[in-house]
């Protein structure tokens, strides 16, 4: 079976004035479709960096991505960006919803950047909203929702197109710790509804420990270990 993500000897550095910084050291990762990892590490080990380039928003310095089996980052722009929206969800601690659009506004953007309306686009928003409990905020906008429903609203937003790969970065960092449970409860069952392969990069040792496979990032090198400490920043 295909791998929903696979990382090969992937490498990240940048030009600073001070000279090269190697953020990630030949990282080797796979994940099958229905699996779920949590990334944790300390402030700079390059947790964002991994999801931006899982994400198809950076491409490696060296080494190969592969999300379900296509090399993204050796497509053209315009087509590695039709590939993100339709292959890639995408929730961050911000919901970024748009202010001007309702929640199923909102929520069916993705279908539109991967090229269409969707199978049945508008039912399944329609649908998934219904489920997280935002039936009767539809057409309402973001400023008239809570900071937990507009996150709810996120996390369908980046399951709308069945995405292969669903990568969140920090999805309750914003929340109250009641708000926070609420959300990973509803995260944790959408995702074991469906196939996508789920990778969350988090501080909250709690989150990361309801997920059943755990790695830490620390100087650059990924370890299949349980998170040692909470990491800051």
């Amino acid at each position: 079976m295909t791998d929903a993500l696979h990382f090969d000897s992937v490498t990240k550095s940048y030009e600073t004035e001070a000279g090269v910084v190697e953020v990630l050291r030949g990282i080797s990762v796979a994940l099958g479709a229905g699996e779920a990892m949590a990334v944790t590490g300390p402030s700079g080990s390059g947790k964002s960096t991994l999801l931006h380039l899982a994400a198809t928003l950076e491409a490696p310095t060296s080494g190969s991505i592969r999300i379900a089996g296509q090399a993204a980052h050796d497509l053209p722009e315009r087509e590695l960006a039709a590939f993100r929206s339709r292959s890639v969800g995408l929730v961050f601690q911000d919901h970024y919803l748009l202010p001007q659009y309702t929640m199923l506004q909102n929520v069916l953007l993705p279908t539109v950047a991967a090229g269409g309306g969707g199978d049945g686009g508008e039912e399944r928003a329609r649908s998934l909203l219904q489920a997280v409990g935002l039936g009767t905020r539809i057409d309402h906008r973001p400023a008239q929702l809570s900071g937990g429903e507009r996150q709810r609203a996120a996390i369908v937003r980046a399951l709308i197109n069945r995405p292969s790969l669903l990568l969140c970065d920090e999805p309750t960092g914003n929340l109250d710790a009641e708000t926070a449970t609420s959300v990973a409860d509803l995260l944790l069952d959408l995702h074991a509804e469906g196939d996508s392969a789920l990778i969350v990069v988090t501080h909250s040792l709690e989150l990361a420990a309801r997920l059943p496979r755990q790695v830490e990032l620390r100087g650059g090198l990924l370890s299949e270990a349980p998170p040692r400490q909470a990491a800051g920043g």
